[in-house]
């Protein structure tokens, strides 16, 4: 089992984002710009598939989109008007080149190439009845489940096979598929992860064109974020619904619902944390979402402070939201180095927080006496945390106020998030005076639950996923039933 990311830094990590384009001349580097618009999403690898029409091939190398197709000649192996594409955070499967996606396999369907995002709960379940019929594995990840599954359907058509396939998968899945002629896109009945629409109009064109010729096809895009759409100039049409599969090809753009409607589970935390502010996620504007958390929490947990201080980056639209509401003034305490990568060079002598300092630098000026709130989106095991509060202290701040935009996080995510144990969690195990003690603030406020639905726009047309929050899960943890409280298994 690797170290997770999750335990290396403290932080939630993205999971995935994937990208597909249906009729362009440039399809790959279409998907390379909405990859590069999505790196938020994962950082280990990234891969695009591409067809010409006849056949498909497919490019994938660890490391970011930027080092990996970073010449014409690496985009050259993906040709085609048809593309899809994935950068990867590992959540299951190592992380190694041969979990890296796409991936593609020949099959009695014919060739096909398959991007995911999301997390099965009961792959291994699945696995091991397929491997005791004569399936061999290639890869760790539960994505290639899906492939041996549409080539075991006894349905006849490929539509039919996915469908199939689809109804015996549970838990979290947003995918792109690709074959010689076809795009398909599909979300897994309670929609945990999102995944939007849109086109691109054609061009026009000066040059004549022959009575009765076909009108210029538009291009149909799709991601996990609308972020993507923005770089490549793709229209947002709409969300791929809960339970959707999507067929592009040359009969042009049709849907079905593959299976019956359940109750809509979408993951909260996009909204809190991992989606791009500038995307619009389950019909909501994220930075809509994040401004409202902060004031939700102002209104919550007040402090008679001087300044609200951002931990950047992603607790910057809530912070402004939390100065918004309670009249205290917004200011960048602490700045972070965007440039920061790996790094083998440490001091000899140890420096307190070395790893936190590559990262943050506090302002001295603007903390130096002052009562500070200090906004985060989360305390995940309360490390980070800690060596923040103590890096704003020694810049001078005369009391440190942290205030939390999303709730306690007392459960594990099994819907494709890299989360650690409950075990480490701080606040499975701690009381919220605890954590407070342990990290070393003045005070310390979470926003509520309920402040955190209202705030997200929970209503009829969405409902969210909270079991990281409250340990009710929405689905059965078939492959991780024995490491949860019997009280969280199920909603």
């Amino acid at each position: 089992m690797m170290l997770s990311g999750m335990e290396r830094s403290g932080k939630f990590k993205d999971e995935c984002g994937v990208v597909a384009v249906y009729s362009h001349p440039e399809a790959s580097k279409l998907v390379y710009l909405g990859l590069h618009a999505l790196q938020h999403r994962g950082q280990e690898s990234a891969g695009i598939a591409s067809s010409t029409g006849d056949r498909l091939r497919v490019y994938r190398a660890m490391g970011l989109v930027a080092d990996i197709f970073n010449n014409e000649e690496a985009l050259a192996k993906v040709p085609g008007p048809l593309a899809i594409g994935h950068t990867r955070y590992s959540t299951t499967g190592d992380s190694a080149l041969l979990n890296a996606q796409p991936i593609m396999v020949e099959c009695n369907k014919g060739p096909i190439a398959l991007a995911h995002n999301g997390n099965l709960v009961n792959a291994q379940h699945i696995r091991a009845r397929l491997e005791q019929r004569g399936s061999i594995f290639q890869t760790s990840s539960d994505t290639e489940v899906v492939v041996h599954l549409i080539a075991q359907s006894k349905e006849q058509t490929l539509p039919e096979a996915i469908a199939d396939a689809l109804r015996r998968l549970e838990g979290a899945f947003s995918l792109v598929m690709l074959t010689r002629d076809r795009v398909f896109a599909a979300r897994d009945p309670r929609g945990f992860r999102p995944l939007v629409m849109g086109r691109i109009p054609p061009q026009p064109s000066n040059a004549p064109r022959l009575p009765g010729a076909p009108p210029e096809q538009e291009t149909i895009v799709f991601a996990s974020e609308t972020c993507a759409f923005d770089l490549i100039g793709a229209v947002y049409e709409r969300e791929v619904r809960p339970g959707e599969l999507v067929v592009v090809g040359p009969e042009g753009v049709y849907s079905r619902f593959y299976a019956s409607p359940q109750k809509q589970s979408s993951c909260i935390f996009e909204h809190v944390y991992f989606s791009r502010p500038d995307s619009i996620i389950f019909g909501r504007p994220v930075q809509e979402s994040r401004e409202a958390l902060g004031r939700r929490l102002a209104r919550e947990a007040p402090v008679d402070a001087d300044i609200v201080v951002p931990v950047p980056d992603s607790g910057v639209t809530a912070a402004l939201g939390y100065s918004a509401e309670s009249g205290l003034p917004f200011r960048f305490g602490l700045i972070r180095n965007h440039y920061v990568g790996r790094t083998f060079i440490e001091p000899e002598q140890s420096v307190r927080d070395f790893g936190v300092k590559l990262k943050l630098n506090p302002v001295r000026s603007i903390l130096e006496g002052k009562r500070v709130v200090l906004i985060d989106d989360s305390i995940v095991r309360g490390t980070t945390s800690r060596k923040i509060v103590r890096m704003v202290r020694a810049a001078g701040a005369r009391e440190v106020h942290m205030r939390v935009s999303c709730p306690p996080i007392i459960g594990s995510c099994y819907y494709g998030v890299d989360t650690p144990s409950r075990k480490q969690l701080i606040a499975a195990n701690k009381s919220v005076e605890e954590i407070r003690e342990y990290i070393g603030a003045d005070s310390l406020a979470y926003i509520s639950v309920e402040g955190l639905k209202q705030a997200c726009g929970e209503g009829k047309a969405t409902t969210y996923c909270t079991a990281c929050y409250t340990g009710n899960y929405p689905t059965p943890l078939i492959d991780v039933e024995e490491i949860v409280p019997a009280a969280a298994r199920h909603e």
